[in-house]
């Protein structure tokens, strides 16, 4: 398998490659040169196969040979040893829960894949790797976890400064070791510029092989179509479901939509986003056009320009015509998240996260006008992690083994001004 630069200026790499770059020198993004198809009979076989197996069938295309089957396979089985439940919640809304993982949010899977297999490429050369990964929530605190003690690798967290809740920054902030966390006066959008200007540092390059942990990298967005898989295997109706994605940087959605047109089946996919609506300004006016990102409750999809919507743009060569054919885009106002938090707890007895109330929302407005409709919301972290569900609904929530432990580590951070350079040399320090 070969991977090409979305913006058509650099020169294809393979998946070690592009592992290890993180981002082509052109500043677009790895995209395979070539979708594998989904062998006759996968999906209605998948009833009676583990999830490792499904997780490793799938990716060992996108791999290429680049690591051997036995220990691609080793690397599937330690990385989805968690649950993927599908919960009902109504009679046409289900939500496969993405956080029984270690951090508790949807991103672990990405995480911890990308971690083994830089260890494995790490096993092939001196030296030593830096990991740097801006968040706006999740994806810092499911970085940390997997590659915290990786002998060989660096790992640099951005974050923004308050919009992260306070388990979220507990999480990205008491491993210590060879993780640095770095606490951004700024946006996400900001921490995002700086590590994508890190990943193309020259002086940086010659100290240490610099990659991104952000869903930008291939090794983190690809993994994130297991998801897909594992729905369409407890799905128990005829008709394919709609599949409401909680959408912030578009990985998540991207990968949906590249398994689909692997070949599994999905009768529509929604992006649910907040109050950051640049994705449903565009399907509305065909302009894309960046913001500035805003604060909400559903903080890490607070993006202003996400990332992977150029995948998705790839996926279907820009032809949004197809495009709007197979996606919806809504925006859903914090205000209606609470109300949907607090419908859905009082009518149900299920307690959504602020995202998953967005993917609610959205999917509830498209039954509305699809009442045939049956979907999936992906519910992409646990309630726990965010500070003000149980204000919103007036419950306390009862916190998973581990996290009250967190309230007793030792928070170590630097906070700094959206600065390049102060990055820059944190990053040269940590490369010696």
């Amino acid at each position: 398998m070969q991977y090409f630069s979305t913006n058509r200026r650099s020169p294809q790499a393979t998946f070690r490659e592009a592992v290890l770059r993180g981002q082509p020198d052109d500043k677009g993004l790895y995209f395979p040169a070539s979708i594998p198809r989904l062998p006759a009979g996968f999906v209605d076989g998948m009833g009676d196969r583990s999830n490792d197996e499904i997780a490793f069938d799938v990716i060992r295309p996108y791999v290429g040979g680049c690591i051997p089957d036995d220990k691609l396979f080793s690397i599937c089985s330690e990385m989805v040893n968690f649950p993927f439940p599908l919960v009902p919640i109504s009679d046409r809304i289900s939500a496969l829960e993405l956080f029984h993982g270690p951090t508790l949010a949807f991103k672990d899977v990405g995480a911890r894949f990308m971690s083994r297999c830089l260890r494995h490429f790490s096993e092939e050369r001196k030296g030593k790797t830096v990991v740097i990964v801006a968040t706006s929530g999740d994806t810092g605190g499911a970085v940390a976890n997997g590659f915290h003690g990786v002998e060989g690798i660096e790992v640099i967290i951005l974050y923004p400064k308050n919009r992260v809740s306070s388990v979220q920054e507990l999480q990205l902030t008491t491993l210590g070791g060879n993780v640095t966390t770095l606490e951004l006066q700024g946006s996400f959008d900001e921490c995002q510029a700086i590590a994508k200007r890190a990943l193309g540092d020259v002086d940086i390059q010659r100290e240490a092989f610099i990659t991104s942990a952000n869903s930008i990298n291939v090794a983190r967005w690809l993994p994130q179509q297991f998801y897909y898989f594992y729905a369409l295997k407890q799905w128990q109706r005829d008709a394919p479901p709609v599949m409401t994605v909680p959408s912030g940087n578009f990985g998540n959605l991207a990968s949906g939509v590249l398994a689909s047109i692997s070949g599994l089946p999905v009768s529509h996919f929604i992006a649910a986003c907040n109050a950051n609506d640049v994705v449903p300004e565009f399907f509305a006016t065909g302009d894309y056009k960046p913001k500035a990102s805003v604060s909400t409750l559903s903080n890490a999809m607070d993006v202003g320009d996400p990332s992977n919507f150029v995948r998705i743009l790839e996926i279907f060569d820009k032809n949004t015509t197809n495009l709007r054919t197979r996606i919806s885009a809504f925006s859903i106002s914090d205000e209606r998240t609470a109300e949907t938090m607090r419908e859905v707890h009082c009518n149900y007895g299920y307690i959504l996260d602020p995202h998953g109330a967005v993917a609610y929302a959205a999917m509830a407005d498209h039954i509305e006008k699809h009442p045939e409709a049956r979907g999936v919301i992906l519910e992409t972290a646990h309630p726990v992690k965010f500070d003000s569900v149980a204000e919103i609904i007036g419950k306390e929530i009862e916190p998973p083994a581990g996290i009250s432990e967190l309230f007793t580590k030792q928070k170590t951070v630097i906070e700094i001004g959206p600065d390049y350079e102060a990055v820059r040399e944190i990053i040269l320090e940590k490369a010696k």
